[in-house]
């Protein structure tokens, strides 16, 4: 997927749909959601990717995604693939408190488990049977959490900004930027998003992000390219809030 270099047409792209898109909203805060999403991997149908978002406690989140695959993707993926985030939403911060990955199969080499110790500074615990003991950094995510981060950067208008997840064993940096807008042809109707970018610096790989305002700045549409090659794309199918 190119990236629009024009400045001047993204602008004006952006100037035209101002009528249409909401205001910045300062006091954003994350909504309960059930979304299903339609899944293409280099092109074939893989399956269908599952996101709920629901509250646990006054300021806590259960943030959790479970990937189905069909066909012949059993094999590169045996069963079901499940994150999960224990996550906290204060005051415009979002902090993960533990995160669960399994990848479906009796097996723990691919599994991760992490507990996030924001008093003692250290996040603990296993990934892949390795023992994980790292320093928290301030605004660090989980690769679930991150997701809503981005999306109250996007709604605050925060962006350009640098992010940092936990991945498995390592902290890697993130920019997450904006690219546009586009109206948008989905399942739950014609959208206006917002179209964002997250990359690792100096990487080709980039996932781009299609927000819609009308949803809370809920991706509709996702994209992952390495270079001009399309890995990976999500599509909303199903929405249900509250």
């Amino acid at each position: 997927m190119a990236r629009l270099t024009d400045i001047r047409f993204v602008l004006a792209l952006l100037a035209g749909m101002s009528t249409l898109l909401p205001a910045h909203a300062a006091d954003w805060a994350p909504t309960p959601f059930q979304a299903t999403y339609s899944v293409q991997w280099k092109g074939f149908n893989a399956g269908t990717s599952k996101l709920e978002l629901r509250r646990t406690g006054t300021d806590t989140w259960l943030y959790d995604s479970r990937n189905l695959a069909r066909g012949v993707f059993r094999i590169a993926i045996p069963d079901t693939v499940t994150q999960t985030s224990e996550l906290r939403f204060a005051n415009g911060r979002t902090q993960p408190l533990k995160f669960r990955g399994d990848d479906g199969g009796e097996a723990t080499n691919r599994d991760v488990s992490l507990d996030f110790d924001w008093q003692q500074g250290r996040v603990r615990g296993t990934a892949e049977n390795q023992p994980v003991d790292l320093a928290l950094q301030p605004g660090l995510q989980d690769p679930m959490s991150i997701q809503i981060a981005q999306m109250h950067a996007a709604a605050t208008g925060q962006v350009p900004v640098r992010m940092h997840s936990i991945d498995k064993n390592a902290v890697k940096e993130y920019e997450f930027t904006q690219a546009g807008a586009e109206r948008l042809k989905t399942a739950l109707g014609e959208l206006d998003t917002l179209i964002f970018e997250s990359r690792r610096p100096g990487s080709s790989r980039v996932i781009r992000l299609w927000m819609a305002p009308s949803l809370g700045y809920l991706p509709v549409r996702a994209e992952r390219r390495k270079g001009t090659k399309l890995e990976f794309a999500m599509a909303i199918r199903e929405l249900q809030r509250g």
